[in-house]
């Protein structure tokens, strides 16, 4: 089964690698450039299933997001990226840079997919 995945930076070169990791490991992806995008694009497509989101973005930053995310569906799994935030409690997070590698692993171990 193939997973709808969100995938939330607002660097844009970032944004595009990560989906194509993503789509690499057999997941379809939508990508957005911000927090409040991605709220509209979860509010409107029921067939998300992950939400993985940078952490250090403008605005809405990725813990806010997360949190508002699951509100609005209880059922959403979450992964978030940072390269110099620690994890806070509540989301798996992975560390930036990473490989695609290191994606796929992190995606089994948080999500049970790719």
């Amino acid at each position: 089964m193939r997973h709808l995945v969100l995938v939330v930076d607002d660097d844009p070169d970032v944004l595009e690698v990560i989906g194509s990791m993503l789509e690499d490991l057999g997941c379809e992806v939508v990508r957005a450039h911000s927090g409040a995008e991605a709220l509209s694009m979860l509010a409107r497509d029921g067939r998300i299933s992950i939400l993985i989101t940078d952490i250090n973005m403008p605005g809405m930053d990725g813990h806010e997001l997360a949190e508002r995310a699951t509100r609005l569906r209880p059922d959403l799994k979450v992964l978030q990226l940072s390269g110099r935030e620690r994890r806070r409690d509540g989301f798996p997070m992975i560390r930036k840079p990473f490989s695609q590698d290191d994606l796929a692993r992190v995606m089994r171990e948080t999500t049970g997919v790719c």
